[in-house]
């Protein structure tokens, strides 16, 4: 059985750095992306960055600079360092693992998901 279970988040004021960890198990994901979207209130889920399984990352354009992924293959981990916290980027973080990150969100893996929120 497949399980993602993430770690970190909280509150943070504007300017402030967040971490986010998120450790999958259940399966073997190396050739599998890793990452993370996001979802905050009264909007839809959205991609915020991913490691794909060659080791390239790839950024939403409003994260770009600032959020940073990271990925540990060896334990099956997926990091998300978020820095120069805004207001706007309060929601939800989900983490995701699947073979058609992207183009198949619905087959990916999911996390339960964390609340990040950032205090103006």
């Amino acid at each position: 059985q497949v399980q993602l279970v993430e770690s970190g988040g909280g509150l943070v004021q504007a300017g402030g750095s967040l971490g986010l960890s998120c450790a999958a198990s259940g399966r073997t994901f190396s050739s599998y992306a890793m990452g993370w979207f996001r979802q905050a209130p009264g909007k839809e889920r959205e991609f915020v960055a991913v490691n794909w399984n060659d080791g390239s990352r790839y950024y939403a354009d409003s994260v770009k600079g600032r959020f940073t992924i990271s990925r540990d293959k060896a334990k099956n981990t997926v990091y998300l360092q978020m820095n120069s916290l805004k207001p706007e980027d309060t929601a939800v973080y989900y983490c995701a693992v699947g073979a058609r990150f992207l183009v198949a969100p619905n087959k990916n893996y999911w996390g339960q998901g964390t609340q990040v929120t950032v205090s103006s």
